[in-house]
């Protein structure tokens, strides 16, 4: 009888095709990718043209940072390089937008540990709705330790800031959903024909804020209007914010982030540094401001 010999064959691997591949790599990249845009702070440079601005504030060199939010998701070794990437730009004047941290006990701890931030005139804060949770007594002493830290604490009042022969006036008020601004309040201090900054957490202010009249009757009393909280959406798809929460709803969409000109005013509206609810960006990538002022 004859034998027969069989020969075992080696099993073969199973191979990918490249298509299902690629595909695996882009959605890899695409759940990587928004944990890594949220790391990546950029610097925003904008020069805003001022009609009859005085020559002793041409040039005049204006670092805006909104909505740190330190806490889980950024940490202090984060603030410090902030604060360090803040003092490289040699600014004039330092505004800060609010959301220090998670809440109030947070915002208060911020300013307690936080490096000093380098201005030459003067650094400038004013509060947002996380920094006005609960206890309201917790208001007067982040108010506190703001000045303590350097910060001189905008909450309905105007700071008058002499720059040469000029003067700027810096009008902040309180959040718009925790606090209780008062935007005609402070555009009653101030007259058309002076520089003035508004400062407000949150762009719905701005619609009160068209509404209120200098001291001088009026309407158009700001040159320059800084505001954050939106994130700039913080997840967005086509411009559309996909997280709840960020998109104004009084002053509406156009709103969400980035520059507008309205009633003479430069309208500014930052994405802001940290982040709210998960670590994560898309198409809102983290900013801080560098601004100069020019005659028009």
């Amino acid at each position: 009888m004859a034998r027969y010999q069989y020969k075992h064959r080696k099993p073969q691997r199973r191979r990918v095709p490249p298509s299902h591949l690629a595909m695996g790599l882009i959605l890899l990249a695409l759940l990587v990718y928004p944990f890594l845009e949220a790391l990546v702070l950029t610097v925003d440079q904008r020069a805003v043209q001022v009609p009859g601005l005085h020559a002793n504030l041409r040039n005049l060199k204006i670092v805006f940072a909104s909505d740190i939010h330190q806490g889980p998701f950024f940490s202090q070794e984060r603030v410090t390089q902030l604060i360090s990437r803040i003092n490289s730009l040699g600014a004039d004047i330092v505004i800060l937008g609010g959301d220090y941290a998670e809440d109030s006990s947070g915002a208060i701890a911020f300013f307690k540990s936080a490096p000093r931030i380098q201005a030459r005139l003067g650094v400038f804060g004013v509060v947002g709705n996380h920094d006005r949770t609960v206890p309201d007594d917790n208001l007067s002493l982040l108010v506190a330790e703001m000045t303590n830290y350097g910060c001189t604490p905008l909450v309905n009042n105007v700071y008058r800031l002499k720059v040469g022969q000029a003067y700027v006036y810096i009008a902040g008020v309180d959040d718009f959903d925790n606090g209780f601004p008062d935007v005609k309040g402070v555009a009653a201090q101030v007259r058309r024909d002076d520089f003035v900054i508004f400062v407000g957490h949150n762009p719905n202010l701005w619609v009160e804020a068209n509404s209120a009249k200098s001291m001088d009757g009026s309407p158009q009393w700001a040159n320059l209007a800084l505001f954050g909280h939106t994130h700039g959406g913080q997840v967005t798809v086509f411009g559309v914010p996909l997280l709840p929460g960020y998109d104004p709803q009084l002053a509406g969409r156009r709103f969400l982030s980035g520059w507008r000109e309205e009633n003479r005013a430069s309208i500014l509206v930052s994405n802001g540094v940290g982040t709210s609810v998960l670590p994560i960006r898309l198409f809102a990538p983290p900013q801080i401001h560098l601004i100069t002022l020019k005659a028009r």
